[in-house]
Parts: structure tokens; sequence; C-alpha cells
């Protein structure tokens, strides 16, 4: 098990560059199984998911190379095979080889996804989208069978009933092989979409209308990557440090971001009295001093997002009056709350599920436990706040999302250290 020990109470201060998207890496990796040529990108994160991702690549024959930040795949001699369970399992957007072996070989074995237990996000949508296509779609037990081979894949009519990221990002991948034209209504509007689109139609795709409720896709017989693929800063990660900058920092620049992205997270940390300097690629964070308690409701982008909720949490104990969350997308997102009140945090959840954040300008170390990647967050930030020592356990969840974490807290002056081994008792800490 990974733990992370954390000293808390240190004034932080510097720079740090926030690395390419997560949300936007783990579904490009499974979509370059639709080229006929291998692929590179650039601003990769080093994190657990990509990694998970290599071992899935290689059990279908397709050998991944990563390093500093650079990924290069050859799925040219790609085979049909059934993937490993367990590195399925371990994330939950593995979901997108469902869509990508759909577009690839008109047909996919996948077992169902796992990743971070935040509340029902069931593959209905999913399912439904790939119908829409052709494909007879069956489960049995934990593993989905999807086949298009009898009358092949057709474009389509899709519409969701409702606004969904990763069945959106399916629904591209399949239909950009398929023959035809595919209309795909109600659709996600995040930059991570953006993002795929654009690497598919450098590749040759025909896709117009991602940023928009409505997106066209006329079918291409193949994929082929001529150019480097820049991924998109990682607004997650980006918000995450601005609000650890804001909690506990001297004064924190944080570099390689898209202002647009963030306008959300940013307009509330300027409700709260926080003067930024927002650059055209950087954000400058000074020195906090007196924050107002603010009311944040998750939205689909352009709203604020579900993933922002934790990590801006324990911001909110600085403030000077209650604050209050409500999660649209994932109202069940509430892991790190127990965790927080461990620390002396004074939060509680609402019948209606709001989450209200009172001052809590006392905070102090203790073991925790981080129950997926956003929760573990809250919680390393809450411990950089923390009178004396916290220890996080199940801290590969933190670096399932944040690349090089340890070492980018270190050079803000933190003192964060990874360890391996098992969970002492309370009274060992």
């Amino acid at each position: 098990m990974s733990m992370m020990k954390i000293h808390g109470n240190h004034r932080l201060m510097g720079e740090v560059t926030i690395c390419g998207a997560k949300n936007s890496t783990v579904a490009l990796i499974p979509a370059t199984i639709l080229s006929d040529t291998p692929v590179e990108f650039d601003k990769v994160p080093d994190i657990l998911d990509v990694h998970n991702l290599m071992l899935i690549l290689q059990s279908m024959n397709v050998p991944s190379e990563f390093s500093d930040g650079i990924f290069k795949v050859n799925p040219t001699n790609i085979k049909e095979s059934r993937l490993p369970s367990e590195a399925i399992k371990k994330l939950r957007a593995s979901y997108y080889f469902m869509g990508a072996l759909l577009g690839r070989f008109h047909r996919a074995i996948v077992s169902f996804p796992g990743g971070d237990n935040i509340g029902p996000r069931p593959i209905d949508q999913h399912i439904r989208a790939f119908e829409a296509l052709g494909a007879d779609v069956t489960e049995d037990g934990d593993t989905v069978y999807i086949d298009a081979t009898k009358h092949g894949l057709k474009g389509g009519i899709i519409d969701f009933e409702m606004v969904s990221v990763g069945a959106t990002i399916n629904a591209i991948l399949a239909a950009t092989k398929a023959d035809g034209v595919t209309e795909i209504h109600n659709v996600a509007k995040e930059p991570e979409i953006v993002d795929i689109v654009s690497f598919l139609n450098s590749m040759g795709a025909k896709i117009t209308g991602a940023g928009t409720d409505d997106i066209r896709i006329e079918g291409v017989k193949s994929l082929s990557a001529t150019e480097i693929h820049t991924v998109i800063p990682d607004r997650i990660e980006a918000g995450t440090y601005l609000a650890l900058a804001a909690a506990i920092g001297d004064g924190i620049l944080v570099k390689n971001v898209i202002p647009e992205h963030l306008k959300p997270f940013t307009e509330k940390l300027i409700e709260m009295g926080l003067k930024l300097e927002i650059n055209d690629d950087s954000i400058f964070v000074p020195e906090s001093g007196n924050i107002h308690g603010v009311q944040i409701t998750t939205e689909p982008f352009p709203g604020f997002a579900t993933d922002w909720q934790q990590p801006i949490t324990p911001l909110l104990f600085n403030a000077d009056s209650d604050s209050v969350i409500t999660d649209t997308i994932y109202p069940k997102r509430k892991k790190h709350i127990h965790e927080l009140k461990k620390m002396g945090a004074i939060i509680k959840v609402t019948d209606n599920n709001q989450i209200i954040i009172s001052p809590s300008r006392d905070l102090h170390g203790a073991i925790v436990s981080a129950g997926e990647i956003r929760a573990g967050a809250s919680l390393l930030i809450a411990g950089l706040m923390a009178n004396g020592e916290t220890l996080i356990t199940h801290a590969d969840h933190i670096l399932r999302g944040y690349d090089n974490v340890v070492e980018k807290l270190a050079g803000l002056n933190a003192n964060v250290e990874l360890l391996e081994g098992n969970v002492p008792s309370a009274s060992e800490a």
C-alpha cells in the first residue's frame, strides 16, 4: 500500500507547471488503436492510469513507450484479444476501449470497468449509442459484449438523455470509422472532448461541432497520424494547485494553463476575495489574506467541474463564514468528508446532499484514507494546512490523477514523502 506522509503548516511559495490533462489522456490513448500508423503525444502526465493503459495496449500486441512526457504507440500490428481484467478494473476510463475496439474491429469484449467509486455512473448511454450504430450489446456478469460484425457499423442518430462525457467520447470513437454519417445530440462540451476531436481530425477524421451541443461525424476508412499531438493542460490539476496556493501559499505561480478552461474556478476564487494575476498561460496567486464563504454548484462544462469540489473544500476552511457545495453531477461524492473531520474540520452533509463547510482554522494531523483521486487531493491540501503530521493511506488514488505530485510539492517547499508498507496505528503516527 502506498502512503503519503505530510508535515504540515509550512507556508509554500514558488512555481508549478501543470501537465497534460488526465481526462484527455485516458481517452487519447485508447483512441490510438484506431490509427493505421504509429502515434506520438507530448505533455502526457506521469500517472498510474497511463501505466495501466500501457498494460492494456500490450495485451493487444500494441507496444508503447513513455518518457519525459512523450508517449509513443505503435498499433500497426494490433491483434484482437481479451483485455486484462485486472488493469481494466483499476480505471473507469478503460471503457473507452469499447468505442475504440468497436471502431477498429466492429466488435469488443470488455470487462466492466473499475476506477473511483463516487456513486452511480451507469454505461446505459454508451450502450444505446453503440446500438444506434448497429451493434448488438449483451452483458454477462461483469463483461460487456459489443458486436457489429453481422451488418457492419453504420452511421446513425444518437440522442443522449443526459449530458455524459464518457458516452460522448465513446460514441465519437465508434462512429469515426462507421459507414455513413452520425449525428450526436445533447453531447458534453468539455475541453477534453475538443482535444480528442482535434487529435482524430489531425489523423483524417471528419468531425465537426465539438464544443457545441451537437456533433456530426462523417465516417472514414482509415486514420493516419502525421504529427505529434500535444495534450491540453489539465484544468483539474490546475484548480487543485490554485486552491493549494490560496490556502497556504505566500505567492505561487501556476504555469501551463488555459485560463478560459479555468474560468468557473477562478471566478469563485475572485468571489472569495483573492486578487489573482491571470496571464495568457499562467496564473499567479498571492498570499490570500481574509477570504469569504461562497456557494458552489457543480455543473457540466462550462460550469464548475465536479472534480474541483473536493480540492477547493480545504481552502473554504479559511473563510470567514460558511460555504455550501452542491454537487449535481455526483451527489454521492463525499468520501473526503469523514476523513476531514478526523483532522478537526467542521463539515457536514444535509439531507438534500448539500455540503456545508464552516470555518476551521485549527486543523491537526491524522491518519486518513484517500477513497478516490479527488478526495485524496482534498486530504493532501488539508494535510499541508494542518498542524503536525498527516498520513494518507491508499495514496495510489492520488498518484492515479496527479503527475509527479511529490516532486512538484517539494518544489513549493512542502514536506511530503511517499511511503510503502502497513498502516500504523493512531498511537504510532
